[in-house]
């Protein structure tokens, strides 16, 4: 069954391009040219796409309200941001708004290509269930590796696929530092273009969800000029 991606870009050449070329790559297209059109695809779908391609500055609803409304219905589907702007923080708020990745204009096909496909082999891992529940804890977490769900005193935390699969590389690697190349490596893959402040940002994100004080953290730790050692609020 072909890979169903979304795409949203206003600018008719550059959607034009990404279409066709997606389609070379087998790849099952649906394109908009605004966000409001963007969210009414999504919905008639029922959410039922694997990839999310979404241009950031768009007239009426921007790229960034369309990641965010998204996310809110689906933490399966991969979401990649497009965009001509290059500044830092615009990287940061695409990622904490819900994004997996994001790529600036102008970009290579055979980059765009690999940022899909990388994301599809995370979501087809997120849908895959192994043979036999597998149940993981640490201190007042648990992790379902069949449901891919994590809870912490009982309580179901929130995450998108990518931050599943980063708690679950802690869980295997509990009280081991991680460097942020490795974590980087795991998560999105060998061939990853971009640079490893994606990883930063996403710990960000699980912080806000997981520990008591985001500020302060217990549970995810930072181990400066190298990466982080998951705790599980162990002394």
């Amino acid at each position: 069954m072909l890979k169903k991606v979304l795409v949203c870009e206003d600018e008719d050449s550059i959607r034009e391009f990404v279409v066709l070329n997606l389609q070379r790559s087998g790849y099952d297209v649906v394109d908009v040219n605004c966000g409001e059109d963007a969210i009414k695809a999504f919905d008639e779908a029922g959410g039922q796409f694997d990839v999310a391609l979404l241009d950031i500055m768009m007239p009426g609803i921007d790229g960034m309200q369309v990641c965010k409304r998204i996310r809110e219905k689906s933490n399966s589907i991969g979401i990649i941001m497009l965009s001509a702007k290059s500044q830092e923080m615009d990287k940061i708020s695409c990622l904490m708004s819900g994004a997996d990745d994001y790529i600036t204009k102008p970009f290579s096909i055979s980059e765009l290509i690999a940022r899909v496909d990388a994301v599809c082999r995370r979501v087809s891992r997120s849908s895959s269930k192994p043979e036999e529940a597998s149940v993981m804890t640490s201190g007042p977490f648990t992790l379902n590796l069949k449901s891919r769900t994590v809870f912490k005193n009982g309580e179901q935390i929130d995450l998108t696929q990518v931050e599943y699969q980063i708690m679950e590389y802690f869980f295997r690697n509990q009280n081991t530092a991680l460097d942020r190349t490795s974590i980087l490596k795991h998560i999105w893959g060998e061939s990853y273009y971009g640079d490893d402040k994606i990883v930063d940002v996403n710990i960000r994100r699980i912080r806000m969800k997981i520990e008591d004080e985001p500020s302060n953290p217990k549970y995810i730790l930072t181990i400066w000029g190298y990466g982080y050692k998951w705790s599980g609020g162990n002394p």
